[in-house]
């Protein structure tokens, strides 16, 4: 049988053979009319009054939305969000639009376009969140001794709205939600604390794992003492339409979307694969392989240990940020990472990600890579082997591998074994 993997922007097509697992979420149709939705939404929220009445009378609003490596269809949801604010007697100039950047880049000009759409851009105040200055954000509170600082105009707005995807996050458990303000909205001294070896580390800090996640339970007590007054989060399909529409008080109507995408993306197998064929997502998650790790972190499950990984990206942004690179070009192996890293002096940016990197690693045997985006210098350091005819390596490694496993859309299913 044939499946298309997402590439960036293209598909790739495989040949597999029939009886070879295919881990695809269930499917989820578009919504017919996605903006009608939002609106009946934002007019009959979860657990909250209409968003209508709790702007009315506000001076103004902060309307949080994620940055441009999630795939939120802003604008679908944006417009009659902005037009219920202003319904409500809360002036354009009085609203700003806060991009929770975390500790990625600032999305301006074409970028910032492509986010929101240029008349949005061109309208509406639009503010990248900058984790690494100091102006930006004020202390609120602390956990684990780890102060907590978070956008001060964010903080200071009458209004707050986080906006989102729901999706599985291999740290949160589910994205959307009160990720938005931590990390999203936070000081590099707070990411010191949230992606913290010792956090990374623990077992139930893991895709669509929420009781007893210490990261999620982070997010909602730093949501509690920075406020949120509504949020609106969206659920996508595999086609990237919109799916299902979640508004109101921040943990019902995030948690009535996180039930919906564990229903239709967790996907339940009996035994493991000795061959596992995964994706990056395609365009937009994987941009970069700092990205695209992502897909070899949801394979982990699925893989038998020590078992075969290709693994398909575009990286049309190339690897990924300095520092995720330095890291593992000195590091050159998790033993050395863990002895260097578990001290909290030690801690620098982007060691979660190699952190999680290596975790899958340490389960998985060789690792293929297809990806136009990227050489194959530039994954000698992560152990990784670049390939470039997928169709004739898969047919080679079909010789002695008896057991395979394709998740054609990555990081947006999680395959778990059935107890």
């Amino acid at each position: 049988m044939r499946v298309e993997l997402p590439c960036g922007h293209e598909k790739i097509d495989l040949d597999i053979p029939n009886n070879a697992m295919v881990l695809e979420p269930v499917s989820m149709p578009t919504l017919h009319d996605p903006e009608g939705a939002v609106t009946s939404a934002l007019e009959q929220p979860i657990d909250s009054p209409p968003l209508s009445e709790l702007a009315a009378g506000r001076k103004n609003a902060c309307i949080v939305i994620s940055d441009n490596t999630r795939p939120v269809p802003n604008r679908v949801i944006l417009p009659p969000l902005l037009k219920t604010l202003q319904s409500a007697g809360i002036d354009r100039d009085q609203i700003t639009i806060l991009i929770a950047t975390g500790t990625h880049q600032s999305n301006e000009g074409k970028v910032l376009d492509g986010l929101v759409g240029p008349r949005l851009a061109a309208d509406f105040n639009i503010i990248n969140h900058l984790c690494d200055d100091p102006r930006e954000y004020r202390r609120i509170h602390e956990l684990d001794g780890a102060p907590i600082e978070i956008n001060s105009r964010y903080l200071d707005a009458d209004l707050k709205i986080l906006t989102g995807l729901i999706e599985p996050h291999p740290f949160a458990g589910f994205s959307g939600g009160a990720k938005s303000i931590l990390p999203g909205l936070s000081s590099f001294e707070t990411m010191k604390f949230m992606h913290s070896f010792k956090m990374i580390a623990h077992p139930n800090v893991d895709n669509c794992i929420l009781q007893g996640n210490p990261f999620y339970e982070a997010t909602l007590e730093v949501a509690r003492l920075a406020g949120a007054d509504f949020i609106l989060n969206v659920v996508i399909n595999k086609e990237k339409g919109t799916a299902g529409v979640f508004a109101g008080e921040l943990r019902a109507a995030h948690l009535a979307g996180c039930g919906m995408v564990e229903k239709f993306s967790v996907i339940h197998i009996e035994n493991p694969a000795d061959l596992v064929i995964t994706t990056g997502g395609g365009h937009p998650l994987d941009a970069t392989f700092y990205q695209s790790t992502k897909g070899l972190i949801g394979a982990m499950p699925v893989c038998k240990k020590g078992g075969t990984v290709i693994l398909v990206c575009g990286c049309d942004q190339g690897v990924g940020s300095d520092n995720f690179c330095e890291l593992v070009d000195a590091c050159r192996g998790g033993e050395p990472f863990n002895q260097k890293y578990s001290d909290p002096d030690n801690f620098i940016l982007d060691q979660w990600a190699v952190q999680r990197y290596y975790q899958a690693r340490g389960k998985m045997g060789d690792v293929l890579v297809v990806s136009p985006g990227i050489e194959a210098e530039q994954l000698e350091p992560f152990g990784l082997t670049k390939i470039h005819d997928l169709q004739y390596e898969v047919d080679q490694l079909l010789k002695d591998h008896s057991s395979v496993a394709v998740i054609p859309q990555g990081p947006y299913v999680v395959g778990t074994l059935e107890p």
